[in-house]
């Protein structure tokens, strides 16, 4: 646990006690404040039995009115406001791409849970052209838009955006350890976009920190989604089983440096992405210490997510969403 004094003068936002000169003590206080607060059990469990409500009747999860015209820089604490800036972009090139990432969802869970590709990418026709609009698609692409206005009130001027084309489906003779594979890469970018919001939530304040927070619910909402629905799936997904499949994706990327399809690669472009060579140690340290925090929340959770519980949400495993051949 990280006990800090809070100051006399300090001030209290979503993510708890901020002192006028926040230390990293003061930082790391934040960070597990945040944890808590969004990431409590029962608001996790709430996530993911809307999921099949969302099956049947897509609704959108409303954001509060956002005040923009209130956000300036003079609420970044602890934080350069160049630095920021060069978070807020290379996070912008990433989430920009979202019909990339929607379309190969889709391909890899249509076949197999038609409900959660719709959920994922809407419907499409024969032909492969979209007909609606999935509910993560119409969600996630609101993102983007937002972290622009941010990134143009800080800094004065809109980013130069340049998105990265997403990884494309890949036909594989194993279609269900094919999804695995992909469902694993998609927790872990919802996991790591969970936790650089709540970073940044805690490097924040004011309105600024307040559009964050609908950024940083979004990503909750999903991750859970996707863990839970991945774990009724995949019943004998454990640390086994994680290890192994990344275990794979590191001696491919061994074998072949310049493929593109690896955790690994992931992990090192989103790092040059972020500015990282940008950041103090504090901010480092501060980033660690909240992927750790938000971990330990979900693994509390997770330990939950038994058949017992899964398959009444959800049904039998591979009989209620899969096509029957």
């Amino acid at each position: 646990m990280v006990i800090a004094r809070a100051h006399p003068n300090a001030i209290t936002d979503l993510a708890g006690s901020l002192s006028p000169r926040p230390t990293l003590g003061n930082t790391l206080n934040r960070i597990r404040h945040l944890s808590h607060r969004y990431l409590a059990a029962a608001h996790l469990r709430d996530r993911l039995e809307d999921l099949p409500q969302q099956f049947q009747h897509p609704q959108i999860r409303p954001w509060q009115p956002l005040p923009w015209r209130q956000v300036s820089a003079d609420q970044l604490q602890g934080i350069d406001r160049a630095t920021f800036c060069a978070l807020l972009k290379g996070t912008i090139d990433t989430e920009a791409p979202i019909q990339g990432y929607t379309a190969t969802s889709r391909h890899y869970l249509q076949d197999l849970y038609p409900a959660m590709a719709e959920f994922v990418g809407g419907k499409v026709n024969g032909s492969g052209t979209p007909l609606t609009v999935g509910l993560w698609e119409r969600e996630e692409k609101r993102h983007t838009p937002a972290l622009i206005k941010l990134y143009t009130l800080l800094q004065g001027e809109p980013p130069k955006v340049t998105p990265h084309p997403a990884r494309p489906h890949r036909p594989s003779t194993d279609p269900h350890g094919a999804l695995y594979r992909h469902g694993l890469h998609r927790v872990a970018t919802e996991y790591g976009a969970t936790c650089l919001y709540l970073w940044m939530m805690a490097y924040t304040t004011g309105p600024l920190q307040t559009v964050l927070a609908e950024l940083l619910m979004d990503e909750i909402n999903h991750m859970t989604k996707f863990w839970g629905f991945g774990q009724w799936a995949y019943p004998d997904s454990g640390l086994g089983k994680i290890s192994r499949t990344l275990g794979q994706s590191l001696i491919q990327k061994i074998r072949h440096p310049t493929a593109s399809s690896s955790l690994i690669h992931t992990l090192r472009r989103m790092m040059a992405e972020l500015a990282w060579d940008q950041w103090s140690a504090a901010n480092r340290v501060a980033l660690i210490y909240s992927f750790d925090q938000v971990m330990k929340r979900l693994w509390r959770w997770h330990r939950t997510l038994t058949p017992a519980y899964l398959n009444p949400l959800f049904g039998p495993p591979m009989s209620q969403f899969k096509i029957q051949n």
